[in-house]
């Protein structure tokens, strides 16, 4: 590494971490003025508001990233070509290709500890956010009237009015099977009080159930006081991962549920656009970078401001986009990859085609 792409790295990684910081005081703020009467109306107490926050950080950081390496490429090639550095470093034979080469390799190495951060921490850190949030502010809790409602296979649907995590156990259970030649006729259905797993066998046991099997003309009932099901496609791990939220998964548990949907005949665009996008989104920060540092090499007038506007235009550009794609992609028009990959592509052509009218 030679002595100039020390001073850039420098000057790049001094802007970022100070972009880092002041986006997270701004986002701190609003969620501040938007959470504090509901944290002030259920008593809550100031130690857990204070862990609500820190586990809250990591999230920000994960949102705010790309816009801080734009931030602070625009800020570092536009400080240098205002005070005519980059000027000199032209005239001492160095191409803006080169120029750009430590900005590149930084903004993927952010990238590339990006998807670990977003993929594995942030979402430990989300359990206990919305942990705080059921036991204290009494938001997103799964009452034992509401039910956890699955497709367990093509032909089965499951119904758990609630499941207790600690003891493997689903109360009020329904399982209603239905026809291959007509999935609107039910051929089979299981009631019961609850339904314990069984480690050792790895078999749902059904207990005080009552099994009804229909026929075109008749009905045949056959009450159970312990009925081992080895058929369920399902683990108990699954279940308690069918009450997470999305934010609360690893990249690896968002694979592993998608897997789960599509094999179980569920639609998986939802969750597979949510893994693809865990992927996508912390590349924006190199690709991003590629777009903005040659927006930034011609000198222009207005310094810091410009600078300043070009960032919060861009990320409005990048923003809008991506909702759009995602609303396309949740309704089925595009492939999951596609969406959560379409705005990197976007902004990586324009800025190839950007770079070649650039004066090298």
């Amino acid at each position: 590494m030679k002595i100039l792409d020390k001073y850039v790295v420098k000057q790049f990684l001094q802007i970022f971490f100070f972009g880092i910081l002041a986006f997270i005081l701004i986002f701190l703020i609003i969620d501040m003025m938007e959470n504090l009467d509901d944290f002030i109306d259920k008593d809550v107490p100031a130690n857990i508001m204070a862990h609500y926050y820190v586990v809250f950080i990591p999230e920000m950081v994960r949102l705010i990233t790309p816009v801080a390496v734009l931030l602070a490429a625009l800020f570092t090639v536009g400080k240098m070509s205002g005070q005519n550095e980059l000027a000199a470093i032209k005239a001492g034979g160095i191409s803006l290709y080169r120029f750009m080469l430590p900005f590149l390799v930084t903004a993927f190495l952010i990238s590339i500890f990006s998807v670990y951060f977003g993929g594995f921490v942030v979402p430990y850190a989300n359990k206990e956010k919305v942990k705080i949030e059921q036991t204290y502010m009494k938001k997103g809790i799964v009452h034992a009237g509401s039910n956890i409602f699955f497709q367990d296979s093509k032909t089965r649907i499951v119904t758990i009015a609630y499941y207790e995590v600690s003891r493997f156990q689903a109360n009020r259970v329904s399982i209603q099977e239905f026809s291959d030649d007509d999935i609107t006729k039910m051929t089979s259905r299981i009631d019961a009080s609850n339904m314990v797993y069984d480690t050792t066998s790895g078999n749902w046991i059904v207990k005080k159930g009552i099994k009804r099997v229909f026929t075109d003309s008749t009905e045949t009932l056959t009450e159970y006081d312990s009925l081992s099901i080895a058929y369920l496609n399902f683990s108990p791990d699954e279940v308690y991962k069918k009450q997470q939220k999305a934010e609360e998964m690893t990249i690896i548990e968002l694979k592993e549920l998608a897997d789960s949907q599509l094999k179980s005949g569920n639609n998986p665009t939802r969750t597979l656009i949510e893994f693809h996008t865990r992927l996508a989104y912390p590349f924006a920060s190199f690709v991003i970078v590629l777009f903005g540092i040659p927006l930034s090499a011609n000198k222009r007038g207005g310094g810091l401001a410009v600078q300043f506007i070009m960032n919060v235009l861009i990320t409005f550009v990048y923003l809008v986009l991506m909702n759009i794609t995602q609303a396309y992609g949740k309704n089925g028009v595009l492939d999951p990859v596609l969406t959560a990959w379409f705005n990197n592509i976007i902004f990586l052509v324009v800025a190839i085609g950007y770079i070649f009218t650039v004066r090298k």
